[in-house]
């Protein structure tokens, strides 16, 4: 069964529909593009992605990389694929064009990038780790360090990574125990161990350029002493060309549930005198650095949740179309022939809950990748601040809700198919095995939840919130007077004070017991995901709604509103109204599992 790459007519729904992305073309930075152009461009992803990452998606979760020793080892496909998206230009495409780049905005690039990960989420992982290292750098560098290391990477000859995790801490990076010891030459040698690291190494390019968080010596305790270094994986000479092997070694790599063609590493640095590093910036700021490419490393996981989701979706639904079984109860005569699952009630809901969770989770992504384009070059600089304030308020709901969602979704999809579901001869349980890995990856839901409530919500006196809750109003007021869409008004204006109330409530709680207030902040995630996802269901709708008053419609487009339309009831009969017992549980500081005794276990 021949499963399309995401769903190209909901692509340009979000993009041109919901989006309006071709009002970018009015903005300077990309006066000299067109519609013609941002479709040209996702369609050369498309091509890409089918012709070189899809074809190993299986085959790469089957033959996983191995270390012999001395070098990685991957299946062949794996360099033809990088080598194929580099040669597209892809690796640069949102530079500057005196800088060797595309100049295309975030979000068409998000859903080119989406097309690859649709086709191999786990080939597609190099580049993703790379785009992000290489604007880190192009951030924070120093202008040799950006002449020295970006343009290689913009080529595709050197690959990025990001080194923060170590043996025994986990997310806490306060307590990292990776050390700098400065040189007279102004570079520094590094000592310690990192695991879990993405990509770290690898056969398919020349070299790898670690962006590594560590303490140098004498630096204060906690967050505020760490430090951002370059550490490739060999050296390179001040003309560009390969020196010696640095004192980076790869101790060995990790087996993981899904993701496997993405190596997963743990690495040693300074084993024979210390890793040469470069300092990014200026000391003890390397959290604050960092944090760029982990909220944009954050939005990526998000997105690539949300894609598993739908990929699990579309093949499901394909299943059920074509796959014979049973009658209705309705039926009694058992010579009638067998209908297709798809006839079956509880198939319908299964599958309406993946197109609720997969399209709402994928608008919730394209949504941030429209705020950080915004945030860059919007018109003025009220414009790009409020974008900015949206965006860093919603970053933990960005990562978190579709990796949650996400993942329930190819649950649904493997129960679509029954016992089919279950085997390697179908890809639904490889998507699950793949999107098991995001509830975790980039910081577990706990640490996204203590984020948002701890730390976004009542950050500037509460402005990104206060943001997020005017333009949900913005679009209640919109919806109220479209016929199709009024539905939809009392049930999120309820929500919206539900939240209110909540969040008022816990924030209270925490200014009396701060270890209380908090203890409950993953399940004041989910709430806020699920009313922040109604907001977008909402959005999607009114655009349906005025869609279908269109003359002239194509049975095509009324069934894709109609559609769209349904999907929005199903999330607001269904997954709205749970807000309210999790509210209750928050306005109570319900104290059950903060209670619960080591002992008692």
């Amino acid at each position: 069964m021949n499963t399309p790459l995401l769903n190209d007519r909901d692509l340009e729904f979000m993009l041109y529909e919901l989006l309006d992305s071709e009002q970018l073309l009015q903005r300077e930075r990309y006066k000299d593009h067109s519609r013609e152009v941002f479709n040209a461009t996702l369609q050369t992803a498309k091509t890409i992605a089918e012709k070189y990452f899809a074809n190993h998606n299986a085959k790469g979760d089957a033959n996983e990389p191995t270390f012999d020793g001395e070098k990685v080892h991957l299946i062949a496909e794996t360099k033809q694929a990088w080598d194929a998206y580099a040669e597209a230009g892809f690796l640069a495409a949102h530079y500057d064009f005196d800088e060797g780049g595309m100049q295309m905005p975030e979000v068409v690039l998000r859903i080119a990038n989406a097309y690859i990960s649709a086709a191999n989420i786990a080939s597609a992982g190099y580049g993703f780790l790379s785009l992000g290292a290489a604007n880190l750098l192009r951030s924070f560098g120093s202008e040799a360090q950006k002449r020295r290391f970006i343009p290689p990477m913009q080529e595709g000859r050197f690959a990025g990574t990001m080194a923060l995790t170590e043996p025994g801490q986990g997310s806490a990076l306060a307590d990292i125990k990776t050390y700098a010891e400065p040189q007279d030459d102004g570079s520094y040698r590094l000592f310690g161990q990192k695991m879990y690291i993405s990509g770290g190494d690898q056969s398919i390019t020349e070299n790898i350029v670690h962006m590594v968080l560590a303490k140098i010596k004498g630096a204060p305790a906690g967050v505020k002493g760490i430090s951002l270094f370059i550490c490739p994986k060999v050296l390179v000479n001040e003309d560009g060309s390969l020196g010696e092997r640095n004192d980076v070694a790869l101790a060995g790599l990790l087996h993981k549930m899904g993701y496997r063609n993405t190596t997963s590493t743990v690495l040693n640095f300074g084993e024979n005198g210390g890793a040469e590093a470069y300092l990014v910036g200026e000391p003890h700021r390397g959290l604050q650095y960092m944090f760029q490419m982990m909220n944009e490393a954050r939005i990526g996981v998000g997105l690539g949740a949300a894609i598993l989701g739908y990929q699990g979706y579309n093949y499901s639904l394909n299943y059920a179309r074509e796959r014979p079984q049973g009658r209705l109860p309705s039926c009694n005569d058992p010579h009638a022939p067998q209908i297709n699952i798809i006839e079956h009630a509880d198939v319908r809901r299964m599958l309406l809950a993946q197109k609720a969770y997969a399209e709402g989770a994928l608008a919730l992504c394209l949504y941030a990748s429209s705020l950080f384009e915004d945030s860059q070059t919007a018109a003025t600089e009220e414009q790009r601040d409020h974008a900015f304030e949206i965006l860093d308020l919603l970053t933990p709901v960005v990562k978190s809700w579709p990796s949650k969602y996400g993942l329930k979704a190819n649950e649904l999809a493997i129960q679509v198919l029954g016992g089919a579901g279950y085997i390697r001869e179908y890809p639904v349980e490889q998507y699950y095995r793949d999107n098991r890995l995001n509830p975790i990856h980039e910081g577990a839901e706990a640490i996204h939840g203590l984020d948002i409530l701890g730390r976004k919500v009542p950050l500037k006196n509460m402005k990104g919130y206060r943001l997020f809750k005017q333009a949900v109003a913005l679009s209640i007021e919109t919806a109220r007077a479209i016929e199709l869409t009024t539905e939809f008004v009392k049930p999120l204006e309820r929500a919206l004070d539900t939240l209110d109330g909540v969040t008022h409530s816990l924030l209270l709680s925490i200014s009396k017991d701060v270890d209380l207030g908090l203890a409950n902040a993953t399940i004041y995630l989910d709430l806020f995901g699920r009313v922040a996802v109604s907001w977008i269901w909402l959005q999607q709708a009114v655009v349906a709604a005025r869609g279908l008053g269109k003359s002239g419609l194509h049975s095509d487009d009324d069934n894709f509103y109609r559609g769209k339309l349904q999907a929005a009831r199903y999330f607001y009969q269904w997954e709205l109204p749970q807000i309210q017992h999790q509210a209750t549980l928050l306005k109570e500081d319900n104290a059950v599992c903060f209670d619960m005794k080591n002992a008692w276990f």
